[in-house]
């Protein structure tokens, strides 16, 4: 199955390309010029550089959400032009799981006693995207979500964290760790482990786009949609975070 799989939810863009859950190639960059120009620019490269065209792609995999008002849409808007116009599915991907699914202890190479993970984004203004997974037991290479991904303040994501069962099986997982003070983690979350992840989210997208495939989880581009995460999520209860 040949994905393109597109992230415009952060300021680090990207493109991918991958067969099944192989990425071919893929194309990103931190910088300030707008999704709107960079997509098509950056697709274009990729294009060039893999040799495909948008009539060949079997399944579109996109950043749903959370992310930027302005940059969600650019992606999304694409994807549903694109499928509706090659008549393919979809598979909507959230950024914080692809996040979480970028942990070495999905792969067995990170920590065997992580159980849950805390993964983190930057939404600006002293605000974090924020969420809780649980690898699934039997499993270790699947996810469960635990909780509504919500915007909080460092101190609202610190206090859901240490609402998890056991610090000592939970790891906080970001692109930006930087966002969250290590000595509110050092004050509050002691013992906690902290991971560093890439920022270039389009190749494990794709991944977790085919993974939707194999399971029949895609949707067409009427029901695709931006998952805008908003203040008042925040004020929801999370009794099934623990």
């Amino acid at each position: 199955m040949l994905i393109l799989a597109i992230d415009t939810s952060t300021r680090t863009g990207s493109v991918a390309l991958l067969r099944d859950d192989v990425v071919i190639d893929s194309v990103s960059g931190y910088e300030e010029t707008p999704h709107s120009t960079r997509l098509f620019r950056d697709l274009d490269v990729l294009q060039k550089r893999a040799e495909f065209r948008l009539d060949q792609i079997e399944l579109f995999a996109v950043a749903a959400g959370p992310g930027s008002f302005t940059g969600l849409r650019v992606g999304l808007t694409a994807v549903k032009a694109w499928a509706e116009v090659h008549a393919k599915p979809i598979a909507a991907v959230s950024g914080l799981e692809a996040i979480a699914a970028q942990s070495k202890s999905l792969n067995g190479a990170g920590r065997a006693e992580s159980i849950m993970l805390a993964p983190f984004l930057d939404a600006r203004r002293g605000q974090l995207f924020g969420s809780l997974y649980r690898i699934q037991e039997g499993n270790p290479r699947a996810l469960e979500s635990m909780s509504d991904e919500s915007i909080l303040t460092a101190e609202e994501f610190v206090d859901v964290v240490r609402g998890t069962s056991d610090l000592a099986t939970c790891t906080l997982i970001s692109s930006t760790p930087e966002i969250l003070p290590a000595n509110l983690i050092e004050s509050r979350l002691p013992g906690i482990h902290t991971e560093t992840v890439s920022a270039v989210l389009a190749p494990t997208i794709g991944r977790l786009g085919f993974e939707r495939a194999k399971r029949g989880k895609l949707i067409d581009a009427l029901r695709l949609d931006a998952n805008y995460v908003r203040r008042s999520d925040a004020e929801k209860p999370w009794k099934d975070a623990g």
